[in-house]
């Protein structure tokens, strides 16, 4: 039996353009926000929630997909286009919840963008390993979810007074995983000021390797993002490795 769903009239999984289609597994007040966001932003977006009366919180204006059912079953994933999906979210108020529906939705469907809330900070390392990104609740934003979900561009932190120089959270393309922090700093033309890796901050060294999950934030002119943000995206030189 088919779980029962609100009825859309618009187009089903919409990943042409610049939009993709996220789902999203719990509809809390932060699943709820999420999935505002996201729809907001031009992305088509499933929620998945066990309790029927949760997409309450969704409110009339959204248009998205409702899936009542449990996050990790392949059935109600597919009903909520895991298969078309572009990232995943698993936002639920369990734990082990969490991390198999991110499990299931990287490993069994090969969504690209994974991410898990976790309520124990203690965990964090064991998911991180398993290379999908945390956010753990004492740290929790919709800013940091949507980071994770939706890498893109150069993230400001902080500019210098001048407005020349800025410290900035990029994200590096998955070519970069397993290359030195100082093969990325020479390409890109920048300093890595530091690294955050299951959870902690991190100065690395000239022999240190980016490894999946890795937050790399960088110092950088102002005026040289473009250029920065094509170095991360596009992968490492390999002519001039080492």
């Amino acid at each position: 039996m088919r779980s029962a769903v609100r009825s859309w009239d618009g187009p089903l999984y919409g990943t042409r353009g610049t939009g993709v289609h996220v789902v999203i597994m719990g509809c809390g007040r932060v699943g709820a926000e999420l999935a505002q966001t996201l729809e907001q932003q031009g992305h088509t977006v499933a929620v998945v929630d066990q309790d029927p009366t949760a997409f309450r919180r969704l409110g009339s204006a959204f248009g998205g997909r409702r899936v009542t059912g449990v996050g990790f079953d392949q059935d109600t994933l597919k009903e909520a286009g895991i298969e078309d999906a572009g990232a995943f979210a698993a936002v639920s108020s369990g734990d082990n919840s969490n991390i198999i529906a991110a499990r299931v939705a990287r490993e069994l469907f090969g969504v690209e963008h994974v991410a898990a809330r976790i309520y124990d900070p203690r965990r964090a390392e064991v998911y991180q390993r398993l290379g999908i990104p945390t956010v753990a609740t004492v740290r929790w934003t919709a800013d940091q979810m949507l980071r994770r979900l939706l890498p893109s561009g150069a993230e400001p932190l902080w500019r210098d007074p001048t407005g020349g120089v800025q410290l900035a959270e990029v994200h590096p393309s998955p070519g970069w995983v397993g290359h030195r922090v100082s093969k990325l700093q020479e390409e890109a033309g920048v300093r890595v000021a530091f690294l955050t890796r299951l959870g902690e901050s991190m100065l690395p060294t000239s022999a240190t390797v980016l490894q999946e999950g890795d937050l790399v934030h960088v110092m950088m002119r102002c005026d040289q993002v473009g250029e920065v943000e094509a170095v991360f995206a596009k992968g490492p030189n390999e002519e001039r490795e080492r």
